[in-house]
């Protein structure tokens, strides 16, 4: 089992946003401490609810202050970057630090993200597919052109070109899934998925029956399937009880997905219903590893029996606090990897 931590940046109320940069990056830091896997680094542009708007360039700063663990984003919004730029950045930084990084990609949402950077909609509606296709080619490939409806080009060379024919591969690419289509197109290429912090164990589950079903249809190899290496996002928070584990969170984390939530802004102005921030705190409560290290450890257990997924990218920073946050990562490490052992 391979246990990460998922780092946000959040801006919780009364914070700075250094301050929340600050702490992502002692998490950051804390995770290589602490023996863990990887640390996966979000990407938000125009909210509090994450103050990092460059995954890929946070992620280069945390591979120049580990040498062992990996950092993958989670996720670089690919409907609002250029494919080939977001794939030179994956070279470079995939082969700079000998193979640690992982880009995962994602569509995001109809924010107002799509008009600042001038996608527009119909780049987060329908053109995910074309950008994804482009980023895998120039990933793997030693030159490439484009002939699609968004992007058009003569072909180049790839430099520096991530994989060469007889050496290491390029960097892994990992999908953001939340749709059916969506978890379709990543079985088509064999790519593992990212599945949310907002899912239980039920629905994680089916998506990787569909994703196993899809990828057989289209002819993969039934070994690459079954290693598909898909990754799940939760909450962690150990604690020497329980209830003070649910306390933690629970003081702090309503307060930031109010604040943070609420300055989503749509694309085309209409009002998307937000969650209640006290029940969806406790909902993640419910879903993951919240309690005791003997319980965090059962609860990581019981969702790879039940989904199959071996690979964890946990968020530690639910208390709001950098001190806390990192002793959090620490007991994660310290105590629950060997109960799980």
């Amino acid at each position: 089992m391979r246990v990460g931590t998922f780092v946000l940046a959040a801006q919780f109320p009364g914070q700075g946003q250094g301050e929340a940069l600050h702490r992502a990056l002692a998490a950051a830091e804390a995770t290589e401490a602490a023996g863990l896997d990887a640390v996966w680094l979000a990407e938000h542009h125009f909210v509090p609810y994450g103050v990092c708007p460059s995954a890929v360039t946070l992620a280069a700063m945390v591979l120049g202050r580990t040498s062992r663990i990996g950092v993958g984003t989670a996720v670089s919004v690919l409907p609002t970057a250029h494919p080939v730029a977001l794939g030179e950045q994956a070279a470079l930084l995939h082969l700079a630090s000998g193979g640690r990084f992982t880009l995962g990609v994602g569509r995001g949402g109809p924010w107002v993200d799509l008009e600042v950077f001038g996608a527009g909609p119909d780049a987060f509606e329908h053109g995910f597919p074309e950008s994804l296709e482009l980023l895998l080619r120039w990933l793997s490939e030693p030159a490439v052109g484009a002939d699609g409806p968004r992007y058009a080009f003569r072909e180049v060379a790839v430099v520096p070109r991530p994989a060469e024919p007889e050496g290491p591969a390029g960097p892994q690419v990992v999908v953001a899934c939340t749709s059916p289509a969506t978890v379709r197109l990543a079985a088509r290429h064999g790519l593992p998925m990212l599945l949310g912090m907002h899912c239980g164990d039920e629905e994680k589950a089916g998506m990787v029956a569909l994703w196993r079903q899809a990828a057989l249809e289209a002819g993969r190899d039934p070994q690459e399937v079954a290693e598909a290496g898909h990754v799940s996002a939760g909450v962690v928070q150990v604690a020497d009880t329980r209830a003070d584990a649910v306390e933690t969170l629970l003081k702090a984390m309503p307060g930031w997905l109010r604040h943070g939530l609420g300055a989503h802004r749509t694309y085309d102005g209409s009002v998307r219903p937000m969650r209640d921030p006290v029940e969806y705190t406790e909902l993640l409560c419910a879903l993951h590893p919240v309690g005791t290290p003997r319980l965090c450890a059962d609860r990581l257990a019981a969702t790879a029996h039940r989904t199959g997924i071996t690979r964890f990218a946990l968020l530690a920073e639910g208390s709001g606090d950098t001190d806390a946050t990192v002793a959090n990562v620490a007991r994660l490490g310290g105590e629950v990897l060997p109960e799980l052992a």
